[in-house]
């Protein structure tokens, strides 16, 4: 139980009405996780508006309730506290409820396009091999030292997170790393945290279908290091053009990583194969099992964050050369028959196109490289035929398929993506709307030696098809398949 006055340290009230000398059990925006005594707070989200139910919420417990318009019926028992802003006032009493974890730990936030789940979950496999016990919240799981919690969102809402956070702290984990979406920073889940860093990895074309324009994804991600504090680390990828935007506002220390252009952390590839990186990273060469361009970058970033975080440089390197890839990206296997799958979660423009030029830097010229892409429903439109087009100018053949269609039909979302096949590449191209059977054909049309790309849902072990999630697994389907067909 909490004081009432206690939790809304910070929050910005505009009225209140009723006594606010109350204890409270919990904090909640969710009304059908309501119980008694709790403070209700009520968000407008995109899908609902938390307003809506606050007759609800009282009726099954609430003895608080914030919100940014009074209802009509102001009823004597219950305490009615107006605020400006509901998204941002529930952030700070989540914050306050779980007495501020995030200041008892080493939190580092990593946002960008591609590459926060690899960074964070190098960064987490890092410092736990080298004696720190840390926590993961990440798109595929969150972690507390090496114990696994299911993840729904690639960043929690406020109260599960600081809930989370406080739970690191209690079972004596001394940092976490975290993936930071734009959705979080423009939904103000983060808001309230302490930062020691924040890494932008890059920006390409992505939720526009939430952000509605390219420049409210670059805004959504500049918030996050506007709001670092001045004890904090920026650290940027200036090769990307909008790395300097982002930290024009920021009261951080600012630091910058590339590998193009003269920066405090710059990484060269001496060498890219099947067989892993080796790098120069500030002059010091290392060996990594991590192959492509992007993983360099990311790999650059784990080092970038390890230094400003105060750990020796050699034993950063040489932990980093021991570290595995992250499941579902660039994930690979080679069959008996010497066919190469890989299963990446590029689902993005950029991702894609980064997955398949590494696959060109590798490969011998000898075989053939074939791609199954999707894109998922009820998101950004503007990418399907970017990524149709990528796929057949960098494939020697593309199967398009299904990716989550979720809501929409799955072969409306495919005759998009065709509009951005090139003509004179069109005969490379079949469609499959099933994903099973599109990888089935892609196995079938695989030769010994050939390199077989499996793109868009990586580590996800389902697909959403109507509002319902069933069992599928990209990387046990191609292994599968090619067995059956090699015996």
């Amino acid at each position: 139980m909490k004081n009432l006055q206690d939790i809304l340290y910070k929050v910005n009230l505009v009225s209140v009405h009723g006594a606010m000398n109350k204890e409270i059990s919990a904090v909640i925006f969710d009304s059908r996780k309501m119980v008694e005594n709790a403070a209700f707070v009520a968000v407008k989200g995109v899908q609902s508006d938390g307003h809506q139910f606050i007759e609800k919420a009282i009726l099954t417990g609430a003895s608080v309730v914030v919100c940014e318009i009074l209802p009509e019926k102001i009823i004597d028992t219950v305490t009615f506290i107006q605020v400006k802003d509901s998204s941002v006032a529930l952030a700070y009493m989540a914050t306050n409820f779980y007495d501020n974890p995030s200041a008892e730990l080493t939190l580092t936030g990593v946002t960008g396009t591609n590459g926060k789940t690899t960074t964070t979950t190098l960064l987490h496999r890092l410092f736990n091999d080298l004696g720190f016990k840390s926590g993961l919240l990440s798109t595929v799981v969150n972690k507390i030292g090496e114990r696994e919690i299911p993840s729904t969102h690639t960043t929690p809402d406020p109260v599960e997170l600081n809930r989370l956070l406080r739970e690191m702290v209690s079972e004596g984990c001394t940092h976490c790393f975290m993936e930071v979406s734009s959705h979080a920073v423009h939904q103000h889940r983060v808001t309230g945290l302490n930062f020691q860093v924040g890494l932008f990895t890059n920006i390409t074309h992505d939720h526009l279908d939430y952000h509605k324009t390219f420049r409210d994804y670059i805004n959504a991600k500049k918030g996050f290091f506007d709001a670092l504090g001045s004890n904090a680390s920026a650290i940027v990828n200036i090769d990307d053009a909008n790395g300097t935007v982002m930290v024009q506002n920021t009261k951080a220390k600012v630091r910058t990583l590339a590998m193009q252009t003269l920066a405090d952390y710059k990484v060269k590839i001496m060498e890219n194969s099947f067989s892993g990186l080796i790098l120069s990273i500030n002059g010091q060469e290392v060996y990594t099992n991590l192959i492509g361009g992007f993983n360099a970058y990311n790999l650059l970033s784990v080092y970038a964050i390890a230094v400003e975080l105060g750990l020796d440089k050699i034993d950063v390197l040489t932990g980093m050369s021991k570290l595995k890839s992250v499941e579902g990206r660039f994930e690979y296997f080679t069959s008996p028959k010497k066919i190469t799958a890989i299963v990446d979660y590029a689902h993005t423009p950029d991702a894609l196109k980064n997955v398949l030029g590494t696959i060109q830097t590798v490969r011998t010229r000898n075989e053939q490289v074939i791609t199954v892409v999707g894109c998922g429903g009820d998101r950004d439109r503007t990418k399907r035929p970017l990524m149709a087009n990528i796929a057949a100018e960098m494939s020697d053949k593309v199967i398009l398929t299904s990716d989550n269609p979720r809501s929409e039909n799955p072969d409306e979302i495919i005759r998009e993506m065709q509009q951005g096949l090139p003509v004179e590449k069109s005969s490379r191209a079949l469609s499959v709307t099933n994903r099973a059977e599109a990888i089935k054909v892609a196995c079938a049309l695989a030769q010994p030696g050939d390199i077989l790309l499996i793109a868009g849902k990586g580590h996800e072990k389902y697909q959403e098809i109507k509002g319902v999630k069933y069992p599928f697994d990209d990387f046990e389907t191609v292994k599968e398949t090619l067995k059956t067909l090699q015996k």
